[in-house]
Protein backbone atom coordinates (compact mmCIF):
# COMPACT_ATOMS: atom_id res chain seq x y z
CA UNK A 1 0.00 0.00 0.00
CA UNK A 2 2.49 2.60 -1.13
CA UNK A 3 1.36 6.18 -0.75
CA UNK A 4 2.45 8.76 -3.33
CA UNK A 5 4.99 11.25 -2.04
CA UNK A 6 3.84 14.82 -1.68
CA UNK A 7 4.27 17.69 -4.10
CA UNK A 8 5.70 21.09 -3.25
CA UNK A 9 2.41 21.87 -1.50
CA UNK A 10 3.55 21.54 2.08
CA UNK A 11 5.85 18.63 1.31
CA UNK A 12 8.82 17.50 3.31
CA UNK A 13 9.47 16.17 6.78
CA UNK A 14 10.05 19.31 8.77
CA UNK A 15 10.14 17.52 12.10
CA UNK A 16 9.09 14.20 13.55
CA UNK A 17 8.41 12.52 16.83
CA UNK A 18 7.93 8.88 17.71
CA UNK A 19 6.22 7.95 20.92
CA UNK A 20 5.48 4.77 22.82
CA UNK A 21 2.93 5.90 25.34
CA UNK A 22 2.23 4.49 28.77
CA UNK A 23 0.55 1.10 29.08
CA UNK A 24 -3.19 1.22 29.68
CA UNK A 25 -5.37 -1.19 31.57
CA UNK A 26 -7.88 -3.42 30.77
CA UNK A 27 -30.44 9.67 3.74
CA UNK A 28 -31.99 12.31 1.65
CA UNK A 29 -30.40 15.73 1.02
CA UNK A 30 -30.76 18.08 3.97
CA UNK A 31 -30.80 21.87 4.44
CA UNK A 32 -27.38 23.49 4.32
CA UNK A 33 -25.85 26.05 6.63
CA UNK A 34 -23.36 28.78 5.77
CA UNK A 35 -20.19 28.53 7.82
CA UNK A 36 -17.98 31.43 8.85
CA UNK A 37 -14.99 31.74 6.52
CA UNK A 38 -11.95 33.94 6.97
CA UNK A 39 -10.36 36.06 4.27
CA UNK A 40 -9.66 33.00 2.16
CA UNK A 41 -11.12 29.53 1.97
CA UNK A 42 -9.07 26.79 3.55
CA UNK A 43 -9.62 23.09 4.07
CA UNK A 44 -10.77 21.50 7.29
CA UNK A 45 -9.20 18.47 8.98
CA UNK A 46 -9.82 14.82 8.18
CA UNK A 47 -10.20 11.75 10.41
CA UNK A 48 -9.88 8.04 9.68
CA UNK A 49 -10.10 5.17 12.17
CA UNK A 50 -10.24 1.37 11.97
CA UNK A 51 -11.44 -1.31 14.38
CA UNK A 52 -10.64 -4.98 13.96
CA UNK A 53 -8.34 -5.26 10.94
CA UNK A 54 -4.81 -6.76 11.01
CA UNK A 55 -3.54 -4.02 8.68
CA UNK A 56 -5.36 -1.20 10.47
CA UNK A 57 -2.41 1.22 10.45
CA UNK A 58 -1.69 0.72 6.73
CA UNK A 59 -5.37 1.20 5.91
CA UNK A 60 -5.41 4.34 8.03
CA UNK A 61 -2.41 5.82 6.22
CA UNK A 62 -4.07 5.08 2.88
CA UNK A 63 -7.36 6.55 4.05
CA UNK A 64 -5.62 9.69 5.26
CA UNK A 65 -3.96 10.03 1.87
CA UNK A 66 -7.44 10.16 0.33
CA UNK A 67 -8.27 12.93 2.81
CA UNK A 68 -5.08 14.91 2.20
CA UNK A 69 -7.08 17.74 0.62
CA UNK A 70 -8.60 18.40 4.06
CA UNK A 71 -5.28 19.20 5.71
CA UNK A 72 -1.64 19.44 4.64
CA UNK A 73 0.04 20.82 7.76
CA UNK A 74 0.41 17.69 9.88
CA UNK A 75 -0.54 14.03 10.04
CA UNK A 76 -0.72 11.55 12.88
CA UNK A 77 -1.64 7.94 13.59
CA UNK A 78 -2.19 6.31 17.00
CA UNK A 79 -2.61 2.56 17.54
CA UNK A 80 -3.20 0.23 20.48
CA UNK A 81 -1.67 -3.21 20.81
CA UNK A 82 -0.84 -5.56 23.69
CA UNK A 83 -1.34 -3.04 26.46
CA UNK A 84 0.39 -0.08 24.84
CA UNK A 85 -0.54 2.93 22.75
CA UNK A 86 1.85 3.80 19.91
CA UNK A 87 1.88 7.16 18.14
CA UNK A 88 3.53 8.69 15.09
CA UNK A 89 2.85 12.40 14.57
CA UNK A 90 4.62 14.36 11.86
CA UNK A 91 4.56 17.76 10.17
CA UNK A 92 3.92 17.52 6.44
CA UNK A 93 2.04 15.20 4.10
CA UNK A 94 0.94 11.60 4.51
CA UNK A 95 3.04 10.33 1.61
CA UNK A 96 6.18 11.99 2.91
CA UNK A 97 5.84 10.53 6.39
CA UNK A 98 4.11 7.14 6.26
CA UNK A 99 5.80 5.34 3.35
CA UNK A 100 8.60 3.95 5.53
CA UNK A 101 7.90 0.30 6.51
CA UNK A 102 9.80 0.83 9.76
CA UNK A 103 7.39 3.61 10.74
CA UNK A 104 4.34 1.50 9.91
CA UNK A 105 5.72 -1.52 11.78
CA UNK A 106 5.75 0.53 14.97
CA UNK A 107 2.01 1.16 14.66
CA UNK A 108 0.92 -2.31 15.68
CA UNK A 109 -2.61 -3.32 16.50
CA UNK A 110 -6.11 -3.75 15.12
CA UNK A 111 -7.35 -0.54 16.74
CA UNK A 112 -6.08 2.63 15.02
CA UNK A 113 -7.06 6.29 14.57
CA UNK A 114 -5.49 8.91 12.31
CA UNK A 115 -5.79 12.59 11.43
CA UNK A 116 -4.69 15.11 8.81
CA UNK A 117 -4.60 18.66 10.06
CA UNK A 118 -5.33 22.16 8.95
CA UNK A 119 -5.17 24.52 11.94
CA UNK A 120 -8.57 26.11 12.53
CA UNK A 121 -7.25 26.95 16.00
CA UNK A 122 -3.76 26.59 17.44
CA UNK A 123 -0.38 26.98 15.84
CA UNK A 124 0.91 24.90 12.94
CA UNK A 125 3.44 23.04 15.06
CA UNK A 126 4.09 19.41 15.91
CA UNK A 127 2.63 19.62 19.40
CA UNK A 128 -0.76 20.30 17.83
CA UNK A 129 -0.60 17.31 15.47
CA UNK A 130 -3.38 14.86 16.17
CA UNK A 131 -4.71 12.46 17.35
CA UNK A 132 -4.03 13.94 20.78
CA UNK A 133 -3.58 11.49 23.67
CA UNK A 134 -4.43 11.50 27.37
CA UNK A 135 -3.64 8.91 30.03
CA UNK A 136 -6.73 8.32 32.16
CA UNK A 137 -5.07 5.85 34.50
CA UNK A 138 -7.21 2.79 33.86
CA UNK A 139 -7.05 3.44 30.12
CA UNK A 140 -5.91 6.04 27.62
CA UNK A 141 -7.81 7.99 25.00
CA UNK A 142 -6.66 9.36 21.66
CA UNK A 143 -8.86 11.66 19.59
CA UNK A 144 -8.79 13.43 16.25
CA UNK A 145 -11.11 16.34 15.49
CA UNK A 146 -12.51 18.02 12.41
CA UNK A 147 -14.20 21.30 13.29
CA UNK A 148 -13.94 24.27 15.59
CA UNK A 149 -15.10 24.52 19.21
CA UNK A 150 -16.48 28.02 19.67
CA UNK A 151 -16.33 27.99 23.48
CA UNK A 152 -12.90 26.35 23.70
CA UNK A 153 -11.19 29.46 25.07
CA UNK A 154 -13.67 29.83 27.92
CA UNK A 155 -13.48 26.14 28.80
CA UNK A 156 -9.70 26.18 28.57
CA UNK A 157 -9.44 29.09 31.00
CA UNK A 158 -11.80 27.40 33.44
CA UNK A 159 -9.94 24.10 33.23
CA UNK A 160 -6.57 25.82 33.68
CA UNK A 161 -7.81 27.64 36.78
CA UNK A 162 -8.75 24.25 38.19
CA UNK A 163 -5.31 22.78 37.63
CA UNK A 164 -5.41 21.41 34.08
CA UNK A 165 -2.07 21.58 32.27
CA UNK A 166 -2.41 21.91 28.51
CA UNK A 167 0.22 20.41 26.21
CA UNK A 168 -1.01 22.04 22.99
CA UNK A 169 -2.88 25.10 21.74
CA UNK A 170 -5.46 22.98 19.88
CA UNK A 171 -9.10 23.26 20.92
CA UNK A 172 -9.31 19.45 20.68
CA UNK A 173 -7.38 19.10 23.93
CA UNK A 174 -10.29 20.64 25.81
CA UNK A 175 -12.33 17.49 25.16
CA UNK A 176 -9.58 15.28 26.60
CA UNK A 177 -9.47 17.30 29.82
CA UNK A 178 -13.25 17.19 30.17
CA UNK A 179 -13.23 13.41 29.73
CA UNK A 180 -10.42 13.07 32.27
CA UNK A 181 -12.35 15.11 34.85
CA UNK A 182 -15.62 13.24 34.43
CA UNK A 183 -16.61 10.96 37.30
CA UNK A 184 -18.90 8.81 35.19
CA UNK A 185 -18.08 5.11 35.24
CA UNK A 186 -18.40 4.12 31.57
CA UNK A 187 -16.35 5.78 28.87
CA UNK A 188 -19.39 6.56 26.72
CA UNK A 189 -20.97 8.35 29.69
CA UNK A 190 -17.80 10.38 30.22
CA UNK A 191 -17.71 11.27 26.54
CA UNK A 192 -21.35 12.37 26.39
CA UNK A 193 -21.01 14.41 29.59
CA UNK A 194 -18.04 16.18 27.99
CA UNK A 195 -19.82 16.78 24.67
CA UNK A 196 -22.67 18.47 26.51
CA UNK A 197 -20.21 21.14 27.66
CA UNK A 198 -18.75 22.05 24.29
CA UNK A 199 -20.18 24.17 21.49
CA UNK A 200 -19.43 24.54 17.81
CA UNK A 201 -18.80 22.29 14.84
CA UNK A 202 -17.15 18.94 15.44
CA UNK A 203 -16.67 15.45 14.11
CA UNK A 204 -14.56 13.41 16.53
CA UNK A 205 -13.01 10.00 15.94
CA UNK A 206 -10.78 8.26 18.43
CA UNK A 207 -9.94 5.20 20.48
CA UNK A 208 -9.34 3.84 23.94
CA UNK A 209 -7.62 0.56 24.76
CA UNK A 210 -10.69 -1.47 23.78
CA UNK A 211 -13.02 0.60 21.60
CA UNK A 212 -13.37 3.06 18.76
CA UNK A 213 -15.65 6.08 19.12
CA UNK A 214 -17.16 8.76 16.92
CA UNK A 215 -19.23 11.84 17.72
CA UNK A 216 -20.89 14.49 15.57
CA UNK A 217 -22.18 17.89 16.66
CA UNK A 218 -25.92 18.44 17.25
CA UNK A 219 -26.64 19.78 13.75
CA UNK A 220 -24.04 17.81 11.78
CA UNK A 221 -21.98 20.71 10.49
CA UNK A 222 -18.96 18.54 9.69
CA UNK A 223 -19.23 15.18 7.87
CA UNK A 224 -18.58 11.77 9.43
CA UNK A 225 -19.36 8.35 7.96
CA UNK A 226 -19.27 4.67 8.89
CA UNK A 227 -18.02 1.83 6.70
CA UNK A 228 -17.30 -1.90 6.79
CA UNK A 229 -14.31 -3.77 5.43
CA UNK A 230 -15.08 -7.44 5.96
CA UNK A 231 -15.57 -7.77 9.71
CA UNK A 232 -13.70 -4.53 10.41
CA UNK A 233 -15.29 -1.11 10.98
CA UNK A 234 -14.12 2.20 9.53
CA UNK A 235 -14.93 5.75 10.66
CA UNK A 236 -13.90 8.61 8.40
CA UNK A 237 -14.67 12.13 7.23
CA UNK A 238 -15.59 11.31 3.63
CA UNK A 239 -16.72 8.34 1.56
CA UNK A 240 -13.76 8.80 -0.81
CA UNK A 241 -11.56 7.42 1.99
CA UNK A 242 -13.77 4.33 2.22
CA UNK A 243 -13.40 3.82 -1.52
CA UNK A 244 -9.61 3.88 -1.50
CA UNK A 245 -9.36 1.07 1.10
CA UNK A 246 -12.16 -0.99 -0.45
CA UNK A 247 -14.61 -0.46 2.40
CA UNK A 248 -18.38 -0.38 1.96
CA UNK A 249 -20.36 2.67 3.01
CA UNK A 250 -22.82 1.88 5.83
CA UNK A 251 -24.29 5.26 6.78
CA UNK A 252 -23.53 8.77 7.96
CA UNK A 253 -22.99 9.29 11.66
CA UNK A 254 -26.12 11.22 12.57
CA UNK A 255 -26.01 14.74 13.94
CA UNK A 256 -25.88 14.58 17.74
CA UNK A 257 -24.94 10.89 17.70
CA UNK A 258 -22.17 9.08 19.56
CA UNK A 259 -21.05 5.76 18.09
CA UNK A 260 -19.11 3.16 20.07
CA UNK A 261 -17.47 0.21 18.30
CA UNK A 262 -16.14 -2.60 20.49
CA UNK A 263 -15.64 -6.36 20.29
CA UNK A 264 -19.38 -6.92 20.78
CA UNK A 265 -20.27 -4.66 17.84
CA UNK A 266 -21.56 -1.14 17.25
CA UNK A 267 -23.82 0.77 19.62
CA UNK A 268 -25.43 4.15 18.98
CA UNK A 269 -26.11 6.75 21.67
CA UNK A 270 -28.11 9.95 21.39
CA UNK A 271 -26.10 12.72 23.05
CA UNK A 272 -28.51 15.53 22.14
CA UNK A 273 -32.23 15.89 21.38
CA UNK A 274 -33.08 15.31 17.73
CA UNK A 275 -32.60 18.44 15.63
CA UNK A 276 -32.64 19.13 11.89
CA UNK A 277 -29.26 18.57 10.25
CA UNK A 278 -27.47 21.70 9.01
CA UNK A 279 -24.26 20.61 7.27
CA UNK A 280 -21.88 23.33 6.16
CA UNK A 281 -22.52 24.38 2.56
CA UNK A 282 -18.78 24.76 1.96
CA UNK A 283 -18.38 21.00 2.38
CA UNK A 284 -20.24 20.65 -0.91
CA UNK A 285 -18.75 23.55 -2.83
CA UNK A 286 -15.16 23.50 -1.57
CA UNK A 287 -13.97 21.25 1.28
CA UNK A 288 -15.05 17.74 0.22
CA UNK A 289 -13.74 15.76 -2.71
CA UNK A 290 -16.12 15.63 -5.71
CA UNK A 291 -16.30 11.83 -5.58
CA UNK A 292 -17.59 11.83 -1.98
CA UNK A 293 -21.20 11.50 -0.92
CA UNK A 294 -22.24 13.43 2.18
CA UNK A 295 -25.62 13.26 3.90
CA UNK A 296 -27.01 11.40 0.90
CA UNK A 297 -25.93 14.07 -1.56
CA UNK A 298 -23.24 13.68 -4.21
CA UNK A 299 -20.64 16.43 -3.83
CA UNK A 300 -20.10 16.36 -7.60
CA UNK A 301 -23.81 16.82 -8.32
CA UNK A 302 -24.05 19.59 -5.73
CA UNK A 303 -21.28 21.51 -7.47
CA UNK A 304 -23.02 21.15 -10.80
CA UNK A 305 -26.08 22.76 -9.23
Amino acid sequence: MAIPAGSNRGAGIFSSRRESLRPAGDIPPVPLAYCPITDKLKDECGVFAVFGHPDAAKLTALGLHALQHRGQEAVGIVSFDEGRFHAERRVGLVGDNFNDPAVMDRLKGRLVAGHVRYSTTGDSVLRNAQPLFADLGETGVAVGHNGNLTNARTLRETLARNGAIFQSTSDTEVLLHLIALSRKRKFVERLIESLLQIEGAYAFAGLTNDLLFAARDPVGIRPLVLGRLGEAWVITSETCALDIVGATFVRDVENGEVVIIAKDGLTSHRAFPKRPARPCIFEYIYFSRPDSISNGLSVYDARLG
